[in-house]
This record gives C-alpha cells, sequence and structure tokens, in this order.
C-alpha cells in the first residue's frame, strides 16, 4: 500500500473554531443539544445527591435539621427578646420562619451550586464537548431534591403550630417556579462570574446572609418599616419569598404585584443569566 492510498484513508476531523456572532452561539442547535444532554445533566445531579449523602438517612436530618435550627435561634432573636411586639402570635411567626428558611435555603443552595458548577467541573470541561449550561442547570436540580425532604417536616411543623390548612396553599408551587427559575439565573450569572474573578467564592456567602436579612423570611412582608417600603419592592426575593410564605402559612391570596413581580424577576434573571452565561463559555476552558 503507497503513502497515497494511506493518506486517502486516513481523514481525521478538522475542528475550526470561530468567535460566534456577538458573543453568543447559535440558539436553536444551541438548545437543542442542551434538551438532548438532559439525562447527562440529571446523572450529575444524581451523582452529586449520592456523593453529598443526601441519600442517606442522617444526610436526610441535617438537611432539615440546620434550617429548623436556624429558624429557632432566629424566632428567639426575633420574637422573644424583641418581646414579641409583633402583631402575629408565636406560632405562625414560627411557622412563617420555617416556611421562610427551608425555601431561603434552597434557592441560597441552587444558587451558590450553581456559582460553582463550572470551576468545579474544570477537568469535565476539559475533556467532553456539551452545552456548558448543563452545570448550572444539574446543580439547580441537585438543590431542589435536597430541598423536597424539608417540605415534609414544613407541614408536620405547621400541624404542630395549630395553623389552619387552606385551599390557597395549592397555589404555593407557582412561586416555588418563580424562585427555581431565578436561581437558575443567578446561578448562571455568578457561574461566569467566578470563572473571571475567583474571590467570588468568598464574597457569595456574605451576600446570602444579607440578602436573607432583606427579604422577608425574618418578618412578615406587611411588617417592613416604613423608610423601607419606597425601595424593598426591588429586591426580587420580597415577592418571591413573601407570595411564598403568604400561601403556604397564612393561606392568603397575595396582591398581584407580588404575581407580577415574581414572575419579572424570575424571567429577568434567568434570560440574563443565560445569555451572559452563553456569550462567555467558549472562554471557560482557556480561563480554568
Amino acid at each position: 500500500m503507497n503513502a497515497t492510498s494511506v493518506d486517502e484513508e486516513f481523514n481525521p476531523s478538522v475542528h475550526v473554531y470561530e468567535p460566534h456572532k456577538v458573543g453568543l452561539p447559535a440558539l436553536r442547535p444551541y438548545f437543542k443539544a442542551l434538551w438532548q444532554r438532559r439525562e447527562f445533566a440529571a446523572e450529575m445531579s444524581r451523582t452529586n445527591i449520592r456523593a453529598a449523602n443526601t441519600n442517606t438517612f442522617f444526610g436526610q436530618v441535617w438537611l432539615v435539621l440546620n434550617p429548623l435550627l436556624l429558624a429557632a435561634v432566629y424566632y428567639l432573636l426575633v420574637d422573644i427578646i424583641a418581646g414579641g411586639s409583633s402583631k402575629t402570635d408565636g406560632a405562625e411567626r414560627f411557622a412563617h420562619m420555617c416556611g421562610g428558611l427551608f425555601a431561603f435555603y434552597y434557592f441560597s443552595g441552587a444558587m451558590t451550586a450553581g456559582a460553582a458548577s463550572v470551576v468545579g467541573g474544570g477537568k469535565l470541561l476539559m475533556n467532553q464537548s456539551f452545552p456548558r449550561m448543563l452545570l448550572p442547570l444539574s446543580a439547580v436540580r441537585t438543590a431542589f431534591f435536597r430541598f423536597l425532604p424539608t417540605l415534609v417536616v414544613y407541614f408536620a411543623i405547621h400541624l404542630l403550630m395549630r395553623q389552619s390548612l387552606h385551599w390557597e396553599m395549592l397555589l404555593a408551587p407557582v412561586f416555588l417556579v418563580y424562585l427555581t427559575i431565578f436561581a437558575a439565573g443567578m446561578g448562571m450569572i455568578f457561574a461566569a462570574l467566578q470563572v473571571y474573578f475567583r474571590d467570588t467564592t468568598s464574597f457569595l456567602p456574605y451576600f446570602v446572609r444579607i440578602w436573607l436579612y432583606l427579604s422577608p423570611v425574618l418578618w412578615f412582608a406587611e411588617d417592613a418599616p416604613d423608610k423601607f417600603k419606597g425601595f424593598i419592592q426591588y429586591n426580587p426575593l420580597y415577592a418571591l419569598l413573601g407570595g411564598w410564605t403568604d400561601l403556604l402559612v397564612r393561606g392568603d391570596i397575595p396582591a398581584w404585584q407580588m404575581w407580577v413581580g415574581g414572575a419579572f424577576w424570575a424571567l429577568l434573571a434567568f434570560v440574563v443569566g443565560s445569555l451572559f452565561f452563553m456569550s462567555r463559555e467558549r472562554e471557560f476552558v482557556v480561563r480554568l
């Protein structure tokens, strides 16, 4: 066999990498590939859950015990030490704190895990070709399944605190969907930022803690001080968590501003986050 025939048989694939127009890939093929690789993201999520011992008894207990103990501590500080000046009774306040903290820790867990997903998956990015958005979305899926056991505990607390059951509680998952979409968008934003600024890892916990205090978790939405009511509505979690706890704890239908505000912030975060993430993902491997 001569050299010419060998060259004809050996035809290696040649990959030419060119910059995308305005930094974005072709969206239709990208999301098609994203959908086709959904099982890949689900398997990554299941692997992370097994690695974190979430499917073990003590792993499940800690998922619930951590926010539950925090709710007890905050209840002690807010309701007892502050003199119980709130218009709401202690049982309702404790149920509110539990419901709000469980949802907030779901959001913060999804966002922080999504933020660390790209840097933490450096070796995978260097050896596999797939839409990088699968990494933060897989982190959100993991956080969601870690959140589910807390719902069972919350309803037990709801009944122990002698809170009524209302049909309006069935609408609470709408705000949970809003919160999930918002967490995915924020996770993608911080995931891309962390590639460029590694100090984001140190900054994010403080940012999350401040966000907790500014959100209607330790206080009811209507209890916000008058001097803060002018701009508190610009906190996305004010609508997302306020609507969630109003429906879940009290069975009150939130004002239409809560519904519109929750949908607006969720869609805004997801659109901005996904576009920002996709526009930068071609640089991830180089910068890792």
